[in-house]
């Protein structure tokens, strides 16, 4: 075969490494649990393999794969793993791996209607339904992004364009006073790169104080806001988290929402990872609030447990996006800003993301989602009752199945007791900060984590205290 047509083999040749490839993968999924979840190989003798592929000479393909999958047996931190309790990193769903194969077969260009019209409407139609269920009003629509920083970017843009129609053209020097967005100290501080992306500057954003339990403070909100106008700067932005990656606390929605309206400011909502919380109508009460946000993230790869990655910007004023994004370009086909995704969304080029979520959710429903939720909740519950039993104290008070847990002999003993855990490799939780001191952070993120996995966590934890 000419290196030509290793790029584009003939169909019998391409099923036969793809066979090949779907057999390798499934023996590699079915043996994780019996594997450590935690990267082991040494990286010298490694960079000197990967040294040698020059690209001056063809290699055998399904060699190059071989290779590459047993890198990453032993080269990164298995979110496919069981025993994995660490960030919001999920194992996916197995709808969302067969949307990615589709996806990359029919490869659509997804950002220009007339290029891919079922496509598009195939992720318009996710995002309605995800909009519904967040209780935005009729009309409410979006788009899919890399993940949420994308989505956070976006609503820091709407919110300047909304506070100032001449933002888009000016910048910031449209405003009179210094743009002011306002998130909470224990929000995840992406606010940070995005202000300085945008031009407003990392000193535009106000990390407000909490109450005490990582939560922002809705009175400290309100005077920061008050302070601000008397300073003469102009407040665009209220940034409440729901599911803060700490410790997977809501911050006040409602009380964020009243201030957003009393001082005309944009009310953006980061649901990054808790907004999956609208599959379940028993919980939903967590998320109380949202409804009235001007604007939402969702991550469908963090509790939603898609293929990375596949954010959601949603909004109640698409509109404001559309002027955000306004372009025309004479190589562009006729176009509107309501069906082409290039006029609402900073990517001009991206994948078909919302495959994944249309088939994981077309697959289990919304009651599948919420036993999904469930499932990790519960698990979380089952983990906290056990390490209480052995004198651990319990710092958050979460409703998104994050649990921060402090051992008998006190947060110093923290840090070693997450390195000893993860050098064993049979688990994998995280060090976090939460108000102020050290926590040992545990998040169920894996649909396939069951009690035999917590039992095993919680024995290396009373072992390692």
């Amino acid at each position: 075969m000419t290196s030509h047509r290793v790029l584009f083999p003939e169909a019998d040749e391409m099923l036969a490494i793809e066979d090949r490839l779907t057999r390798v993968l499934s023996q590699k999924k079915s043996g994780r649990s019996e594997s450590s979840v935690s990267a082991r190989e040494p990286l010298s003798q490694w960079r000197s393999e990967l040294a040698k592929y020059q690209f001056e000479a063809s290699e055998d393909l399904e060699h190059l794969m071989d290779w590459v999958m047993s890198s990453l047996d032993d080269g990164v931190v298995h979110m496919t793993h069981p025993g994995y309790m660490g960030l919001f990193n999920p194992a996916p769903t197995f709808p969302s791996e067969c949307a990615d194969r589709i996806a990359s077969a029919y490869n659509p260009q997804i950002c220009v209607w007339s290029h891919a019209p079922k496509a598009v409407e195939i992720e318009q139609h996710v995002l309605k339904h995800v909009a519904i269920r967040a209780g935005l009003p009729e009309g409410a629509s979006g788009h899919f992004t890399s993940g949420g920083a994308e989505a956070n970017n976006t609503a820091v843009l709407c919110a300047l364009t909304a506070n100032n129609p001449e933002f888009g053209d000016l910048g910031a020097s449209a405003f009179l006073g210094q743009p002011v967005i306002y998130a909470s100290k224990e929000s995840h501080l992406a606010w940070l790169k995005i202000a300085h992306a945008t031009g407003i500057g990392r000193k535009s954003v106000r990390l407000i104080d909490t109450d005490g339990g990582g939560r922002m403070s809705a009175a400290a909100l309100s005077k920061a806001i008050e302070a601000d106008i008397v300073a003469g700067n102009t407040p665009v932005m209220i940034a409440a988290t729901a599911g803060t990656t700490n410790a997977g606390m809501v911050d006040p929605l409602e009380a964020c929402a009243q201030l957003a309206t009393e001082h005309r400011l944009w009310f953006h909502v980061d649901a990054a990872w808790g907004g999956a919380l609208i599959a379940c109508p028993k919980n939903r009460s967590v998320l109380g609030g949202i409804e009235s946000a001007d604007s939402i993230t969702i991550d469908a790869h963090k509790w939603f447990a898609t293929t990375m990655g596949a954010g959601m910007f949603l909004s109640s004023k698409p509109h404001v996006a559309a002027d955000a994004f306004r372009v025309s370009a004479s190589y562009m086909p006729d176009s509107n800003a309501e069906n082409d995704f290039y006029l609402n969304s900073a990517q001009w080029s991206r994948r078909f993301l919302g495959l994944r979520l249309f088939l994981s959710l077309g697959a289990a429903g919304w009651d599948g989602y919420a036993d999904h939720v469930s499932h990790a909740r519960s698990l979380a519950d089952q983990f906290t009752h056990k390490m209480l039993k052995h004198g651990w104290s319990k710092a958050n008070a979460s409703e998104m199945a994050v649990v921060c847990v402090v051992p008998p002999e006190g947060s110093e003993a923290v840090e070693a007791i997450v390195e000893r855990v993860q050098s064993v490799g049979l688990s994998w939780v995280s060090k976090a900060i939460f108000e102020g001191n050290p926590v040992l952070r545990m998040c169920i993120t894996n649909g396939r984590t069951s009690e035999r996995e917590i039992d095993c966590l919680v024995n290396q934890l009373i072992s390692c205290g």
